[in-house]
């Protein structure tokens, strides 16, 4: 337990250079062994200051460096498939980024080659799921003293989208994480997806659909409606509210400390996802290590990526389409059963 974990981070943009951070000064029981990113130059300065690392252009010459035992993915959502497979054939334990891969026929490839493999190796960033108030609303909802859920009222608000975002990123990429969470808290799968686009927020690009409403069916009976908006101007917000039966949980509501001054009361809004789920961050990865460490993977699964995807498809043919869009999974393999040991 004395040895460090070497890791792999494919990806130093904003996110994989936040994990290289993480993992060199936050966790520990781990070092970043090598860098890979398109843009030596980027990798280079991510990793600047940290001893004994390489760097790295390709994605295979990082996983094949000197020290590395496992694989850290933060690259864009298309280079996924790809570095998953190249770890899964060298038995590297894997932390990937959501959407583990945006298209449901490139999920499901890897599911399958998981499945095949007969253990698992990939844990899903879906890091709402190590949120401490995300794990108490959990904890409520399990404990089964409000009756059973009814709905879930959801808000993703962020400050400003990207260049290049698009309307279906809206549900790639930023729904995405609702759509996991919903799955975990409800333990229920998703059946059908209804997005209704309001007017265009003056303050979105043009062209951009945003803000989106968007409307989960579950197997459940469970309805979950969020609210999709990437270009609110004023802060990071993400709330989550369950009705039960009997009453009812809300988190994300107080995000930081009362200040009153001049006349006025009110509290910070954090700009981004980095500053709201640092904790969260840290609380995943840190887990991630620790099994690694002991031969083990946990947390969110091949499949729960693989279902996200299919989701997220549906969202996109009904904010194309107009209509309500069913969604139809894959038989699950026994290795994803609920209850299969972790190995």
């Amino acid at each position: 337990m004395s040895k460090l974990l070497g890791v792999a981070v494919l990806g130093a943009g904003h996110m994989g250079a936040d994990h290289i951070r993480r993992i060199d000064r936050v966790v520990s029981g781990a070092r970043v062994a090598a860098v890979a990113d398109p843009d030596a130059d980027r990798a280079a300065e991510a990793v600047a200051g940290i001893d004994g690392v390489t760097v790295h252009t390709e994605t295979e010459a990082a996983l094949d460096a000197p020290g590395v035992e496992a694989v850290l993915i933060a690259s864009p959502g298309q280079a996924h498939e790809e570095a998953l497979l190249a770890a899964f054939a060298r038995g590297l334990p894997v932390l990937c980024e959501k959407p583990m891969v945006p298209d449901s026929a490139g999920a499901l490839r890897v599911v399958e080659a998981e499945a095949r493999l007969g253990r698992r190796l990939a844990q899903i960033g879906f890091m709402r799921r190590y949120d401490s108030e995300y794990q108490g609303l959990k904890r409520v909802l399990d404990e089964g003293r409000l009756g059973q859920p009814l709905m879930l009222h959801c808000v993703h608000r962020n400050v400003s989208s990207p260049p290049g975002f698009t309307s279906a990123m809206l549900i790639e990429s930023s729904l995405s994480h609702e759509i996991d969470a919903a799955r975990w808290l409800l333990g229920q799968e998703v059946t059908a997806v209804t997005v209704v686009r309001p007017r265009a927020s003056s303050g979105a690009p043009a062209g951009l659909h945003d803000p989106q409403f968007v409307l989960l069916e579950t197997d459940g009976g469970a309805l979950v409606d969020v609210e999709v908006f990437v270009n609110c101007g004023f802060g990071y917000e993400v709330r989550c509210e369950a009705v039960c039966e009997a009453g009812g949980v809300r988190v994300g509501e107080e995000p930081g400390p009362l200040v009153s001054t001049g006349g006025l009361a009110g509290r910070e809004v954090p700009r981004d996802y980095l500053v709201r789920f640092r904790d969260a961050y840290d609380r995943e990865v840190r887990a991630w290590v620790d099994a690694a460490r002991r031969g083990r993977v946990t947390g969110p699964t091949a499949w729960d990526g693989y279902a996200a995807s299919v989701v997220a498809e549906a969202g996109v043919r009904s904010l194309t389409g107009g209509t309500r869009a069913a969604v139809s999974l894959a038989p699950r393999p026994a290795l994803y059963a609920p209850g299969a040991a972790v190995r």
